[in-house]
């Protein structure tokens, strides 16, 4: 049976003029990273417009959230900040009311 997302994590990203393709590949990899990651049950990579991107990810609790925050694809997403993204990344803390999961 698949884990119940109960806190989760919004983070919005606007790309620098050009930078599109960039960012868009970026995210992209980003999936294989979050594949060693136990506690993120869910995560998606978004294109919210021309030059809006975003990442859904869900976890079962804080820690699992925690876990991520302080994982591998956080810190490359802070490391490309000032070359991928027009302003830095708001990452909002927000919690799940009700999901549909596979499992």
């Amino acid at each position: 049976m698949a884990k119940a997302a109960k806190v989760a994590l919004l983070v919005r990203l606007e790309a620098k003029p050009g930078k599109e393709s960039a960012v868009e590949s970026f995210l992209k990899d980003g999936l294989a990273v979050v594949q060693d990651e136990p506690a993120t049950i869910a995560w998606f990579a978004i294109r919210l417009g021309p030059s809006t991107f975003g990442i859904f990810d869900a976890f079962p609790d804080e820690a699992g959230r925690q876990a991520h925050l302080s994982g591998r694809v956080a810190a490359a997403l802070m490391a490309k900040a000032p070359e991928l993204f027009a302003k830095p990344p708001v990452i909002e803390k927000v919690d799940v009311l009700a999901a549909k999961l596979p499992g």
